[in-house]
């Protein structure tokens, strides 16, 4: 990932662009150059190349180079991870084919059948893996599919035999995943963590103060990611702080918060005293990424913060500021903490400002963390029963 400013912001500060360290978002897997010898071919000239059952494996690979950067649902490439998953999923799909299914011979992507996916399905099912697994599996397979051009090849998950509950997911929040709700002291337990791995303990205050995802707050750089307001380049109508923070979530998606309370500033200057300098960010720099990552795990699991011990993770600290936002704007606690009415308006202005804040583009994503609203709880019991649900849009 790189840590260039956003093209909105107008700041210049050298003509020549300066070299940085490698930032600890960047991925050295880039997605692999064409061969020469398929320059000027088409994708179906390419295949043509391969005679139908005699190298699948192959097959696979010519079209995870040729399409895996693709997003299946929108003009648009996917993330390295997103890339890189459904890669290993496919590779392994067709392996347990023969493996795990009882088939004689690994098939030829091309001549994929419904007979393949039922038999898969059925050893998932016995391997009992979560709904939202099961999801992304489809989503993948039914990628795998359009590449081919065999749009609508890949059925619902009823198609396969799976009931609601082995493949419904549920996007609204059911419980308050907030540490308080879990009747956690964050302060008192960041503090403990801070006399242990400064750099982790800095990065929890961030993610408390900001609601960073653990991957934004080990990849942020707390001098290089502040800037004045007139450096956003946004509207002057929104004006809230005199300084802001960007960040780069998923998908690319800059979002600037604005720096307004005491909190915001505490966290940032606490960050920036730990750091080794102008450029640096939070992750330890004889680290990589993933490294980081595992270490800020390691730390939480250490203090007890794990589902199985207190019912919550890292990501409750995000979970904490979304739904505190709601209330600020709604007046009302949100639906997940048992929050009173609240006027549709209201609470659509309060979603939009969560899913801001979250770095999200649309406000029904707000509901991973606050909850369903009672309009859409309302239009869910009017709703006439359907067939099946439709799959969520998935890379």
């Amino acid at each position: 990932m790189s840590d260039a400013i956003p093209s909105n912001t107008v700041h210049r500060t050298s003509r020549r662009r300066q070299q940085e360290p490698a930032s600890p978002g960047r991925s050295s897997q880039q997605q692999p150059a064409r061969p020469q010898s398929w320059a000027g071919k088409t994708p179906q000239e390419i295949l043509a190349r391969y005679q139908p059952g005699k190298v699948p494996l192959q097959v696979l690979e010519v079209l995870i180079k040729l399409f895996n950067s693709q997003h299946t649902a929108l003009e648009k490439t996917v993330s390295h991870k997103t890339r890189q998953e459904r890669a290993q999923f496919l590779r392994r799909f067709f392996c347990d084919l023969k493996q795990k299914a009882g088939f004689k011979t690994v098939p030829d992507p091309r001549n994929l059948g419904q007979k393949h996916i039922h038999a898969m399905v059925q050893v998932w099912q016995q391997a009992h893996l979560a709904p939202a697994t099961i999801q992304t599996y489809l989503s993948f397979l039914r990628g795998l599919a359009m590449w081919m051009g065999k749009h609508g090849f890949v059925r619902k998950p009823g198609h396969y035999g799976l009931s609601l509950e082995d493949y419904q997911r549920h996007e609204s929040a059911r419980r308050d995943k907030s540490w308080s709700a879990q009747g956690i002291d964050a302060e008192a337990v960041i503090a403990e963590v801070c006399k242990f791995d400064l750099r982790v303990g800095a990065s929890l205050r961030l993610m408390s103060a900001l609601g960073l995802r653990r991957k934004e707050s080990v990849q942020f750089r707390p001098f290089q990611h502040v800037m004045p307001f007139s450096e956003t380049g946004l509207p002057e109508n929104q004006l809230q702080a005199d300084r802001y923070a960007w960040v780069k979530g998923k998908g690319g998606r800059v979002r600037w918060i604005p720096l307004d309370s005491p909190a915001h500033l505490a966290a940032l200057e606490f960050a920036q005293g730990v750091v080794d300098g102008r450029d640096a960010h939070m992750g330890d720099p004889r680290r990589d990424l993933k490294r980081n990552l595992r270490r800020l795990d390691y730390v939480l699991e250490k203090f007890g913060i794990t589902l199985r011990k207190r019912g919550a993770t890292g990501h409750g600290l995000r979970h904490e500021v979304l739904n505190d936002a709601y209330e600020d704007v709604a007046g009302v606690p949100s639906p997940v903490r048992g929050g009173g009415p609240v006027s549709p308006e209201r609470d659509r202005a309060a979603r939009m400002a969560v899913s801001k804040l979250a770095g999200h583009a649309r406000a029904r994503a707000a509901d991973a963390y606050l909850g369903q609203s009672a309009v859409m709880r309302s239009k869910a019991r009017k709703a006439p029963p359907s067939g099946e649900p439709d799959d969520p849009v998935s890379a």
